[in-house]
């Protein structure tokens, strides 16, 4: 969900993605490296994957995996955008994409929830966003907000959601050095 992305019009539910033996994710072992466009594919299945997974603690997506596919390989590669991958054995586990002001999606694979990809992730976000960032994450996204807020976001905003396309409620934070 982001307020800085061209909307999309919206179709139907996305699909599961195939399922496949989990990637162990020992922090020690994962490195954090700038997406490149030949990524778009990959970041999509994550982006998918934790969708379809985070359900109702985030309204379902409106788009299929197709489209996701589509819109993260063209998105990654605008100027002003700044993707960062977590990655394990040449696989990507999680991302980070970002631009001068907003941190506008952090996804990681949900069988590597919970395993710190999202704090290594974010210490990236904080390192190259020295004045700070923003975000939203849906009301209902708990997990997220706790993170965050563990990290240091403070509640700047809640809207109705009317603003975004899932139509639900959200929470802009910001973080400040």
């Amino acid at each position: 969900m982001t307020r800085t992305e061209p909307t999309r019009e919206p179709t139907r539910e996305p699909t599961r993605e195939p399922t496949r033996e989990p990637a162990r994710a020992d922090p020690a072992e994962v490195s954090i490296r700038l997406a490149v466009a030949e990524d778009g594919p990959a970041i999509a299945t994550v982006y998918t994957a934790a969708r379809v997974h985070a359900v109702p603690q985030m309204p379902p997506a409106l788009h299929t995996a197709e489209e996701d596919r589509g819109w993260y390989s063209r998105r990654i590669t605008e100027p002003e955008v700044t993707t960062w991958v977590a990655e394990a054995a040449g696989e990507i586990l999680g991302f980070a994409l970002c631009t001068a002001t907003f941190l506008d999606g952090l996804y990681i694979r949900p069988d590597l929830t919970g395993r710190g990809l999202g704090s290594l992730l974010l210490d990236v976000v904080e390192a190259t966003h020295p004045d700070g960032y923003e975000l939203w994450v849906f009301e209902t996204n708990l997990g997220a907000r706790r993170l965050y807020e563990r990290r240091g976001l403070v509640e700047v905003e809640r809207t109705d959601g009317s603003g975004n396309e899932e139509k639900a409620p959200d929470i802009r934070m910001a973080w400040r050095p």
